[in-house]
Parts: C-alpha cells; structure tokens; sequence
C-alpha cells in the first residue's frame, strides 16, 4: 500500500507510527510543514528506505516561518521531494495571502534552480493561483496534488499541466471527490492518509487506513482490489522513474 501524504511527525507517538509503518511494509511520503521540521522527521525513519521525507513549508504557516526559506534552501539538495507546499484560501489564511504567495513563488524558483523535485501540493480554495504557479515554473518538477477539491475545469487545466493527484478515504467520503477522482487519469493518480489531519470515524487516520481508499477506487473503477493496488503501485513506479 502507498501513502503518498502523511504527517508522521506530527502523531501523538511519531516513533510508533513510523515503526508500524515499517511493520505493514509501507511505503509512504512523510511531508513536512517548516524547514526546521525536516532533520527530526527524517530521523524517525532511518534505515526504511520505504518511507521517504519531504521538505515543506505549509502555506498555513508561510506567514509565521517565511524566515525559514533560507533554510529550505540549504536543505534542498539533500532531498527529492518537496511538500507541503502550496496555497489556502480560505478567510482564516487569505489575509496571509501576501505572505503565502512570496513563499510559494520562491520554492517553486528552488525547485527550478535544482533541477526539479517530486512536490505534494496544498490547494484549498487556491487551486487557479496554485496552477499558475506551476504555469510559470513549467521545470520546478513534478506536481502531486493532494486531496484536490477544486472544480473540473481546474481540474481539467491540471490534467493538461501534467500534474498527478493523491486522494484519501476522507476526500473519496464525498460526492464531489469522487466525482472529481472519476475524471482523474488512472496512471497519475496514488493513494494517500492526509493523517493525522484527515479523519475516518471521528479519529485521526492513519497510514495504513488507505486501504480504504483502494477499496473505493475499486468501486469506482469498477476493478478488484488487488487490480487497482497493482495499478497505484505501476504509478507510484513511473512517477519516481520520472519525476522530479
């Protein structure tokens, strides 16, 4: 199974999650939200080469930590992907907006700089200004975005951009996401938790709880289980075969 967003550093036990992560033979992107986050988060994981660290700098925090791009730059070298990266545009982060675009504009210009990187995209309410950005960063690398929730001409123009999309079994709980999904390209698309943000049943998910997610694509894609698991695991390989 594959996790492609996940906030292992951020569980009440991150040490125990990345242990039964390993366990279940698990391969999952750990996303980070600020620079400083990364050295410890890719600590919990050494010597599992199935859970990889991603270097971020949320848009939710770009205001508070936008000093830390000094130090994303430093720490880009050392790694292949980036995330969480990206745009929000709901009210509580919009008036940060300012802030969010500096930030989100710079990465995009160290990503180019470094010759491109696999990025895992926030793009609440900002999908339009997200896909601009990639627009005009054309070889920053190779989007993923996560838990995409925006209409399906945005959709559409993603598609057209080359972007990839990881979805989890809070997004697939929903008409819209799963209507969205059926318009997803099979090859670009991967599972994801979204944990310890996400929730399934009124708790924090899990890695391992995407699962669920394959179980819906199945449903959705009229295909067994064990047919789409081979599908996202054939996507998962093209992508890092290629991206970034």
């Amino acid at each position: 199974m594959i996790d492609f967003h996940a906030h292992l550093d951020l569980y009440p036990d991150p040490h125990a999650a990345a242990r039964e992560c390993i366990a279940r033979n698990l391969y999952v992107l750990s996303v980070t939200t600020t620079p400083s986050a990364w050295a410890g988060t890719a600590a919990l994981t050494e010597g599992a080469p199935r859970i990889q660290t991603a270097l971020g700098l949320h848009p939710q925090i770009a205001h508070e930590r936008k000093a830390e791009l000094a130090l994303f730059e430093e720490l880009l070298p050392r790694v292949r992907y980036v995330g969480e990266i990206g745009l929000d545009g709901v009210p509580e982060y919009r008036r940060h907006w300012p802030d969010q675009q500096r930030v989100f504009t710079r990465i995009l210009e160290l990503c180019e700089r470094a010759g491109g990187r696999i990025m895992t995209l926030h793009s609440r309410r900002a999908t339009t200004a997200v896909l601009d950005g990639l627009s005009a960063h054309p070889d920053a690398g190779t989007p993923v975005l996560h838990w995409f929730s925006g209409t399906q001409r945005e959709l559409t123009r993603a598609v057209d951009l080359g972007c990839w999309f990881s979805v989890g079994p809070a997004m697939l709980s929903g008409d819209k996401g799963r209507q969205l999904v059926l318009k997803m390209p099979r090859e670009r698309v991967l599972t994801e938790s979204d944990g310890p943000f996400a929730q399934i049943d009124g708790r924090a998910a899990w890695p391992w709880d995407v699962v669920r997610a394959v179980e819906t694509l199945a449903q959705l894609w009229s295909e067994p289980p064990d047919a789409v698991d081979r599908q996202l695991r054939e996507n998962l390989r093209g992508l890092t075969a290629n991206g970034g």
